[in-house]
């Protein structure tokens, strides 16, 4: 006997999607992993370059001789296996390790031409901003969210509080830069923490922004995230590769086809293979790398 047809009533008629014109927004390579068309950038610049830097916590060091360029224009994603040194490394970038005790470095890290040891470290961190993991909204409100990172700048008048009309229109800028201005432009008072987990990831890129980084650090910011806002939140960072260097640590092998330009392969601290996303995921020089994305480890 056949199941029995269960019939569900709908309120509205449902929306059929319009077949996709062939090549207009996505293309399969032979692998089948689909990315959208984009333009390369018309304007790539380096900003940061990384050279034969070591970094050790005590005795054990997590990064090995690694040599990479972050530049503006491109979105550059580092993979790898948990424990092969991409967050650390991602970190030295605004000299967070340097919060852990015992932590050293070796090599040299330079923001335009600067070895970031020379300058001040609130200096660089406005100018190497680091979205995280896990969304870490402040306790206030959206609109201050934002204008805590803009009144800290010497650029905002240092720490006043006073809100005035060039800040608004700062603050409404980053919220826009960030994809959240329309979606909480007519309550800017709520409170960040009642913002959706996508939205409070946004939010904190804007806050990032705010300060109008050079280069933008994300150390997994999707991770916690559901598909939609990891949609949302991956179309944000292609955009934003135009005028900000992006640097995304990413277990998500789909994610860093997806979004990155350059693709920096690392397994116990060394670095194996960077290259374009495309030659990186289909056509790897290195075994240790074509293992890695065909999921043969991990």
């Amino acid at each position: 006997m056949p199941p029995p047809v269960r019939r569900i009533t709908l309120e509205r008629e449902p929306y059929v999607a319009p077949p996709r014109a062939a090549g207009a927004t996505a293309q399969a390579p032979a692998n089948g992993r689909l990315r959208a068309v984009r333009a390369p950038s018309t304007q790539v610049r380096q900003r940061m370059a990384i050279e034969g830097v070591w970094l050790a916590y005590g005795e054990n060091w997590v990064v090995r001789d690694v040599s990479l360029p972050v530049r503006q224009g491109e979105v550059l994603a580092l993979i790898g296996a948990s424990g092969s040194g991409k967050t650390t490394l991602l970190r030295s970038l605004n000299r967070l390790t340097e919060v852990t005790a015992g932590a050293a470095r070796s090599g040299r890290v330079s923001l335009d031409g600067e070895e970031i040891h020379e300058l001040e470290v609130n200096a660089l961190r406005r100018r190497v901003s680091m979205v995280f993991q896990q969304p870490n909204p402040f306790p206030m409100s959206i609109y201050d969210n934002v204008a805590y990172a803009l009144v800290e700048s010497p650029r905002h008048g240092g720490r006043r509080r006073r809100r005035t009309p060039e800040l608004e229109l700062a603050v409404a800028d980053a919220l826009r830069r960030a994809g959240l201005y329309d979606e909480v432009a007519s309550d800017l008072e709520r409170s960040a923490l009642r913002l959706s987990g996508g939205q409070q990831q946004r939010l904190c890129i804007a806050r990032a922004l705010a300060a109008e980084p050079e280069v933008l650090l994300l150390d997994e910011p999707c991770s916690a995230l559901d598909p939609i806002s990891t949609a949302t939140i991956e179309k944000l960072i292609v955009e934003l590769r135009e005028t900000v260097a992006i640097v995304i640590v990413t277990h998500n092998l789909q994610q860093a086809f997806r979004v990155a330009d350059h693709v920096a392969f690392m397994h116990l601290g060394e670095l194996v293979e960077y290259g374009s996303s495309e030659q990186v995921f289909d056509r790897p020089s290195q075994q240790r790398t074509r293992d890695y994305v065909s999921g043969a480890f991990g």
